[in-house]
């Protein structure tokens, strides 16, 4: 009897697990994701293609591939969405797929000329576009402007593009690819229009989107554009141009963890992205990682290797090593590529002066001390040059001048030759100057502003869009003292091409017109755009201290010298002012000292130095630096105010 029972639980229990079996298998079956439908995510592919997510359009094409390898129209899908994120590589073994699996090759003529291109090969793209049959002509025709303006042939493209746009109107990939071509031949006003029509024609595309973040960051500033890259990225999170370009702008604005979040995510899109590794260096070099930014530079390869900016940092990694001879010798290329780089000469000019070469570090700085608007840094290492040759009354002007003085430039290097010399007021963001700016900066230097003035009117009237010719006629008419015509004219250009040394100018020639208030309104907006502009807050800083709102003169000037150390002697003193009418002078004195001893032979560091002393109570020590600064400049009615309130 035990035996029956025990035979029967068994079965039950045999039963028991059968049946739970069952119900798991069902469950399995019910719950399991169904396979995959060719055409359905080929639909997909299609759909998230035309509304600008490239990165989705290849995964679904991807997804229509593995459920039918053979489906050549997939293929060519995939080819598409891959040519869209930039990798021909991959597009042209697609578009050879597709034609394995009987998609006709004369289909696909416009998507091998893309490929072609992208893999540096734009004679291989305009003959595959020539192939391209009559319903694709308009890419076709797209992809041969492009071809042409990397050749060097902007004219020729963008007749093409005008061309094609006189038949299509609307087509907003066209008016993309004009606006890229402008923007990158300095068209900034003509990339403007573009890009503008771009976006309203093909709001969805995120090529348009970031070319329009790249136009308004060059118009109103890197804070404007960032909502533009931030659209480009919603609709395609991993779109690596737009990535690159919001973690550049994120950086430049200061807001250093979110582009290296931006640089990892362009890393995820394109593993090994040259441009955001050189980005993370950036970063690494600003945190003072010298060796990680070494790392991050060197797995680029030579990707970016011949951009100005990795140049720039590639040799300041050199410097901070003290790899002087290395600094210079690549930075001399970046030079002889850009020679307008300020920034680049300058650095040029430290590097050669610290590897014992103060001769050639002077023919470097020679066109940088010529301007008008020269750095501190560079005016002191050419002091730093001149003494070292041997020339100390010159250094002296040099220091003199470093400090905030007013010695001509013109008159230290007379003997400059011709080239030095249209070089000295080149302006810094024309990187690829025409012959006619040329010759219109070497009149202004011989003083010829009639002419000068004459010329650059028919350059703006050729290139209205141009920034470097508005500021060319801008300077023009300043040298001729025309200062109201001249803040127009540099108000044309700032709307333009809102950078610093077109903010300079603006604000300058809008102070000397009597129109302080609109000089005060164009830097605030500057600032606004650009919160980390060293220049700007400097110049902003010492109207504090001019207007006597000291506590906020304090504020701006210390975030300042934190950022560039106590060797600025305009900082210091402003500092010293600052503090002396906040009533602590003992903090004043010590900015005024070091003012002092950077440049004794300053009227304005004297001047500080001694309100400095007053304000901590030493009458004696104040009336003999301000009896100096009123010797050395007693025109000044500014030291001269200051030295009564002592009587």
């Amino acid at each position: 009897m035990r035996g029956v029972v025990t035979a029967r639980y068994t079965r039950l229990v045999a039963i028991g697990v059968l049946c739970l079996l069952i119900v798991g298998i069902a469950i399995a079956l019910a719950t399991r994701p169904p396979r995959p439908d060719a055409r359905r995510s080929l639909v997909d592919s299609l759909t998230t293609l035309a509304a600008g997510n490239y990165s989705a359009a290849r995964t679904n094409a991807q997804a229509a591939i593995k459920a039918a390898p053979t489906l050549g129209i997939a293929h060519a899908v995939l080819a598409r969405a891959y040519l869209e994120l930039g990798d021909g590589l991959a597009a042209e073994a697609e578009l050879a797929r597709a034609t394995d699996a009987g998609l006709p090759a004369d289909r696909l003529h416009q998507l091998q000329a893309h490929a072609r291109l992208l893999q540096g090969d734009p004679d291989g793209a305009i003959d595959e576009a020539a192939q391209a049959q009559p319903r694709y002509t308009g890419y076709a025709a797209r992809i041969q402007a492009r071809a042409l303006a990397s050749q060097g042939k902007p004219v020729e493209a963008q007749a093409v593009l005008r061309a094609l746009l006189e038949q299509v109107p609307n087509d907003g990939a066209a008016w993309t690819d004009l606006g890229r071509i402008r923007l990158t031949a300095g068209d900034v006003g003509g990339a403007s229009v573009a890009a503008a029509r771009a976006v309203t024609l093909a709001r969805g595309e995120p090529a348009a989107l970031t070319l329009q973040g790249e136009v308004i960051r060059s118009r109103y500033g890197l804070v404007a554009a960032l909502p533009w890259f931030e659209a480009a990225l919603q609709r395609d999170a991993y779109y690596h141009p737009a990535l690159i370009e919001y973690a550049a702008t994120l950086g430049e604005a200061g807001r250093n963890a979110d582009m290296l979040a931006a640089t990892r995510r362009a890393l995820l899109a394109r593993p090994g992205s040259p441009q955001a590794l050189y980005l993370q260096a950036v970063l690494a070099a600003r945190a003072g990682r010298i060796d990680l930014a070494r790392g991050l530079l060197q797995r680029t390869g030579n990707a970016v290797a011949g951009l100005p900016g990795a140049m720039l940092l590639s040799g300041s990694l050199y410097y901070a090593r003290g790899k002087f001879e290395q600094a210079a010798v690549t930075w001399r290329q970046l030079v002889a590529i850009q020679p307008l780089n300020v920034t680049g000469r300058r650095l040029l000019g430290a590097a050669l002066f610290r590897s014992g070469d103060a001769q050639a570090a002077l023919g470097v700085l020679r066109p940088i001390g010529l301007r008008a608007d020269a750095d501190g840094y560079s005016l002191t290492t050419i002091a730093r040059a001149f003494e070292a040759a041997g020339d100390t009354q010159t250094a002296a002007q040099f220091l003199d001048r470093a400090a905030g003085g007013r010695t001509a430039p013109a008159a230290i290097f007379a003997t400059d030759d011709s080239v030095g010399a249209l070089l000295a007021v080149a302006d810094a963001a024309a990187s690829d100057p025409t012959y006619v700016l040329g010759v219109i900066r070497g009149q202004i230097v011989r003083g010829d502003t009639t002419g000068a003035i004459a010329r650059a009117r028919a350059l703006v009237a050729a290139g209205p869009g141009a920034p470097a010719a508005q500021l060319a006629l801008g300077d023009a008419l300043v040298v001729a003292e025309r200062y109201p015509e001249a803040a127009g004219v540099y108000a044309r250009a700032a709307d333009l091409s809102f950078d610093e040394p077109t903010m300079l100018r603006l604000v300058d020639a809008l102070g000397r017109a009597g129109r302080a208030q609109d000089a005060a309104t164009s830097l605030a907006l500057y600032l606004s755009q650009n919160p980390q502009s060293l220049t700007g807050l400097r110049l902003l800083g010492h109207w504090q201290v001019a207007s006597g709102d000291w506590d906020k003169a304090i504020e701006t000037l210390e975030g300042v010298r934190r950022r560039v150390g106590n060797r600025d002697g305009g900082v210091l003193i402003d500092l010293a002012l600052a503090y002396a009418g906040s009533d602590d002078g003992a903090i004043a004195v010590r900015y005024g000292k070091a003012a002092y001893s950077l440049a004794p032979m300053n009227a304005a560091a004297a001047d500080a130095y001694g309100v400095a002393l007053a304000a901590s109570g030493n009458s004696d020590g104040a009336r003999q630096l301000l009896d100096k600064a009123v010797r050395l400049a007693p025109g000044d009615a500014v030291i001269a105010g200051h030295r009564r309130q002592l009587d």
